[in-house]
């Protein structure tokens, strides 16, 4: 399987120094392409396992395994988005530094085409955060994740803040996306989920 994760363990030290479990010997296998989604209460490490796929946290013993190749987009639960760029910039950031004017221009273009698909107007790539709304933002945030077409999609609760039409019509196309992509969405939502043709994984 393309992604692997092999007898993952995972914990954390909390305040009074208590070593506090989150996974043990996890053991999960995805195809290459598909979307799933993994339910589950709060607190019960959703956000974390998203983090150790991505690599952004470590498993204290076992493996993730992924093609070395692969791209990996992530919407976070913050938009956490770049205060001293405008949005087009927030989704540039994650495209390779181009070298020549006409490189510049193509990343320039794939960015505002990447917020369109998230329901953002071409004016809009040319605001700051700051004088965005919410939603602009969420949408900002999304767009980020899918401008460089990643073989890997990780979504933690994408749709906050968003109005049903923008959801049906983002999770639609997501939808398209996972019949040649990997999507692992997390959501409290089961319509989210279902408006994604998200495939159910109980291991929480």
């Amino acid at each position: 399987m393309p992604l692997g994760i092999e007898g993952v363990s995972f914990g954390y030290i909390d305040n009074s120094g208590t070593h506090r479990g989150i996974f043990d010997n996890l053991t999960l296998e995805l195809p290459d392409t598909g979307a799933f989604w993994l339910p589950g209460p709060s607190g019960c490490g959703k956000t974390t396992l998203l983090r150790l796929i991505a690599g952004l946290e470590q498993p204290r013993s076992g493996r993730i395994t992924k093609p070395a190749h692969w791209r990996t987009g992530m919407v976070f639960q913050e938009d956490r988005l770049l205060p001293w760029h405008t949005l087009s910039g927030n989704v540039r950031v994650v495209l390779p530094q181009p070298d020549r004017s006409t490189a510049a221009q193509t990343a320039a273009e794939q960015a505002v085409a990447a917020l369109d698909l998230a329901g953002l107007p071409p004016d809009a790539a040319g605001l700051y955060p700051a004088a965005c709304s919410g939603g602009m933002k969420r949408r900002a945030a999304i767009a980020r994740a899918l401008v460089n077409d990643p073989e890997l999609l990780l979504l933690d609760e994408p749709f906050t803040g968003l109005d049903q039409d923008a959801v049906k019509k983002i999770a639609a196309h997501l939808r398209q996306r996972s019949q040649r992509r990997l999507i692992v969405l997390v959501t409290h939502k089961i319509e989210e989920a279902e408006a994604m043709g998200a495939e159910k994984m109980e291991i929480f």
